[in-house]
């Protein structure tokens, strides 16, 4: 079961030695990163950005890429029940917070390779923000204690897998005037 057993009292442990660590503005703001609120609207604007740009399908799926977190995390946490840190409250796995930063900021990454970007911004500068931020994200819900680390590293995988499908669909893409990357 997904909610007890020696891995979840390990993480316990571990998730209880870590909470409270670090300054709690900077744990509480990294912890935002992945909210709805912050998270979203950098998606957006990366969609936004892609249209204006003349892409049209891409823009597309990746909110469609977003509409799947919510339903595929919400039934995975009913399913789990597990009880959440410093509460008694259940549905703490995984985490939501996590699995939106890395799909929101993963995604806005694809879009802003998939089109053509201005020169000052690399290829590689979308990707290690997108990992950065999301990195963050669950760093600072650790360490604040609103999720014990599993909940995190769950999101963390689920982050990629969500964005395959969007991947694959980019990957032919390329802004123009850029090679082809060689498969």
């Amino acid at each position: 079961m997904a909610a007890d057993g020696p891995l979840l009292r390990l993480d316990e442990r571990v998730g209880e030695s870590l909470f409270g660590r670090g300054p709690a503005a900077l744990s509480q703001l990294f912890s935002d990163l992945g909210g709805v609120a912050v998270a979203l609207p950098v998606l957006v604007c990366a969609i936004a950005y892609a249209l204006w740009r003349g892409a049209r399908r891409l823009p597309v799926y990746a909110a469609l890429t977003m509409a799947a977190v919510p339903a595929l995390v919400i039934p995975l946490k009913v399913a789990t029940a597990r009880q959440g840190p410093l509460t008694e409250a259940v549905n703490y796995y995984p985490s939501g917070h996590t699995a939106t930063a890395a799909v929101a900021y993963g995604a806005s990454a694809l879009l802003l390779l998939g089109v053509p970007r201005p020169a000052w911004l690399r290829a590689w500068v979308p990707p290690a923000a997108a990992v950065l931020l999301t990195a963050a994200t669950g760093v600072g819900l650790v360490l604040h204690g609103y999720h014990w680390p599993l909940d995190v590293l769950a999101s963390w995988c689920l982050g990629p897998v969500l964005l395959a499908p969007l991947w694959w669909v980019s990957r032919g893409l390329r802004p123009q005037g850029e090679p082809r990357a060689t498969r």
